[in-house]
């Protein structure tokens, strides 16, 4: 049965053929996500040496490029690629769309056309973006605010505002997949709470992605007709409203925070089971903590304006929502800590980013509690304290969990494994490097120090070169999984079809998937997480 498997595997790759052309014009969801994943490579280190280039310049008071005008530039260039080309779609279009189809047993996505379609317009707005940023850049922050952004900021606002609307897009194209995929084209006997957590994680954000990316495109379409036409929408001197653009900016962005964390929260439910051979603990709960956090993100824009001069009631409200949309979200730290409790754990690679994941986004989500009370965002606000903030929920927390799923589901991807020891040396290397960095911003936002300056006062030096040190050995962590993953490419050990002894449909097939996946469709009969089988419990990883 084995040989038949894997002469079909080899002959279905054979008639795909190994061209250039085989591969862009490709509807497999396997290698879309491949061609998804060599693209956000590159947006990732790009924006990463915007972000070095940011720390050096940090090193010195008085700022080493010596320009206000060319660090603008740089943070600029930096939020942009990293947010809209790297955050937002790094999990969702590459592990979940090699995944998704896998785990509950489908072929493909439920528009193979429609996902490849997808990765062109994200290459198109990427480019799109990528040139107005090199050509002159843009100086307004990844935020665009209006009116800088509409009518007074310098360089190709509406170029790299096109960039960011074509790439929506693509992601409304990718949700729509996921949603229609789950819906239809599950296996047999697999029920709504027979699914991972993954997917319904993965579901959610898909939600997130139909329902508020149209609110950022018109944003988007407003503000450049507003630069263009000078048509008065959000600039006062002509008839507009600046807290309009932060009121509709704010609707999508808050709700994309979840777009980059729900996927991570997914991830991060599959590997912590698997590595403490038990079953997840709270298995609804955490389903329908997903669903709700998806939900209530909706009603949480305002936090981000309490010092914009909005009326004092709605930052009342907009602040108790903020503390109630934590509740899920610790329901879910509870719950992984619970299933990692009396749990046979072993420390491998995608258990320790995992587990990075779980410190990262706990640190930030308490710290997020702060900047939810009125009276200490007045103080904390705009300050290198969100950015602490920000950086551990976002960049420490979905990077760790991206870095966990890449890691966790190699051995799928590729049919290779990597050197174990090397990457559990990166997974650390990356939390001591994260908390090296950031930590201190944390104190400098407390005593003070803003955000977006170039320069600052010499008494903060010390603390900005702890940071910018800890940068150093950040760019290190990321940097060497690029070197033994490659390596394990050509050089690793043949991966076995479960390699982690995980429970799921996609370790029931082949290393790497053969073209369709499966060579019959397989029945679903248990939970997602039956670690007390034979198969599972009794397994050394």
């Amino acid at each position: 049965m084995s040989q038949t498997v894997t002469a079909t595997r080899a002959l279905s790759y054979l008639e795909d053929g190994k061209t250039l052309r085989s591969w862009l014009l490709t509807t497999d969801h396997k290698r879309i996500a491949i061609l998804y994943a060599l693209s956000i490579t590159v947006f990732f280190f790009i924006g990463g040496s915007a972000a070095a280039l940011i720390r050096y310049n940090l090193i010195t008071p008085e700022g080493a490029l010596r320009s206000a005008e060319t660090y603008n530039r740089l943070f600029t260039m930096h939020g942009v690629i990293m947010v809209w080309f790297f955050l937002v779609p790094a999990a969702p279009v590459t592990i979940g769309n090699f995944v998704i189809p896998l785990m509950i047993g489908a072929r493909d996505l439920a528009f193979p056309k429609i996902n490849l379609m997808s990765w062109y317009l994200f290459m198109a707005g990427g480019a799109c973006a990528l040139y107005a940023l090199f050509a002159g850049g843009v100086d307004t922050g990844w935020t665009f605010y209006a009116p800088l952004s509409s009518n007074y900021a310098q360089g190709h606002v509406v170029a790299v505002v096109a960039g960011i609307f074509i790439s929506g897009f693509s992601t409304i194209a990718t949700g729509l997949n996921f949603v229609v995929t789950i819906h239809r084209l599950r296996a047999p006997g697999l029920t709504w709470y027979r699914l991972p957590v993954f997917i319904w994680s993965f579901y959610a954000t898909s939600v997130i992605f139909l329902l508020a990316t149209p609110v950022l495109a018109i944003t988007l379409v407003l503000l450049s007709f507003e630069r263009i036409f000078h048509v008065g929408v959000f600039d006062p001197r002509i008839g507009g409203d600046p807290l309009l653009f932060q009121h509709m900016f704010w609707f999508y962005s808050h709700p994309a925070v979840y777009i980059m964390v729900l996927p991570g929260m997914g991830i991060v439910s599959q590997i912590i089971p698997c590595f403490s051979r038990k079953e997840l603990f709270g298995y609804k709960f955490v389903v329908w903590c997903s669903i709700a956090i998806a939900v209530i993100g909706f009603f949480v824009w305002g936090h981000h304006m309490f010092v914009s001069g909005q009326s004092p009631y709605a930052s009342i409200v907009f602040s108790l929502l903020s503390y109630f949309v934590a509740v899920p979200s610790a329901i879910k730290v509870f719950n992984w800590l619970g299933t990692m409790h009396k749990g046979r754990i072993h420390f491998n690679a995608p258990m320790i980013y995992a587990l990075g994941f779980v410190g990262l986004f706990t640190s930030g989500g308490l710290t997020g509690l702060f900047l939810a009370a009125l009276a200490a965002d007045v103080h904390l606000h705009d300050t290198y304290f969100v950015i602490a903030h920000f950086h551990f929920i976002m960049v420490g927390g979905m990077v760790s969990a991206y870095f966990a799923a890449l890691h966790f589901w190699w051995p799928k991807i590729t049919g290779r494994m990597y050197p174990e020891t090397i990457a559990r040396g990166a997974a650390l290397l990356m939390f001591l490097g994260f908390n090296f960095t950031f930590l201190p911003q944390y104190i400098l936002g407390y005593l003070g120090m803003p955000r977006r300056y170039h320069s600052y006062p010499p008494e903060f030096q010390v603390l900005n070169v702890l940071s910018s040190a800890g940068a150093s050995i950040l760019a290190a962590a990321y940097a060497l999984p690029l070197f033994y993953l490659t390596w394990s490419l050509f050089r690793g050990e043949r991966a076995p079809r479960n390699p982690w002894r995980a429970t799921g449909l996609e370790w029931t097939t082949d290393s790497p998937p053969i073209t369709k996946n499966f060579l019959v469709t397989p029945t679903v009969t248990s939970g997602p997480y039956d670690y007390n089988d034979p198969h599972t419990k009794l397994a050394d990883v």
